[in-house]
């Protein structure tokens, strides 16, 4: 196969990439050694993200290909791509928890469901709970009314039942 036509396969790889991804993270690996990088592929996998490592203008090309010419400005240096198309906040916590343990991966930039993120809001996104966490809050939150409700319902009959039992007590 042709060199030509091994670049025209990994932008059509890029492409289909950048399409089906909800979230899109790139980075600038310079520094990590062997062991740190297959840490975090293996970290990274286990969410079903997927992280290439991407020559710029072959990425540029994909990007530009699907809307996404925006990232030119971040494709600079040595480049690998996390694309998630499951969970969009993945990719993000992932490489951002990462990153606090190891000083030499660089997070550059990101898409969100095709819009571009700086790197402060990429932060931002990781820091959002889980899908979990955030299901069990707003089931919290619509049980909290209700809790109420019955509350506000119990005490007046409850007060009805205590004012009937002094009556008849007096009686007595």
């Amino acid at each position: 196969m042709g060199q030509r036509k091994e670049k025209e396969l990994i932008v059509e790889e890029l492409v289909e990439k950048f399409s089906n991804s909800k979230s899109v993270v790139l980075t600038d690996y310079r520094g990590l050694d062997v062991a740190e990088v297959t840490e975090l592929r293996s970290k990274l996998r286990e969410a079903g993200v997927d992280y290439k490592v991407a020559k710029n203008t072959l990425a540029y090309l994909a990007a530009k290909e699907v809307g996404y010419e925006s990232i030119q400005e971040y494709l600079s240096g040595p480049t690998a791509i996390a694309f998630s198309d499951e969970d969009p906040v993945a990719p993000a916590k992932i490489l951002a928890d990462f990153a606090e343990d190891h000083k030499n991966l660089e997070i550059k930039s990101g898409l969100l469901d095709g819009n571009l993120l700086d790197v402060n809001e990429i932060k931002a996104l990781a820091d959002i709970p889980p899908r979990e966490v955030l299901l069990a809050q707003v089931a919290r939150g619509m049980k909290a009314p209700i809790t109420g409700l019955v509350h506000c319902l119990k005490y007046p009959l409850n007060s009805l039942v205590y004012a009937l039992n002094a009556v008849k007590e007096t009686k007595e």
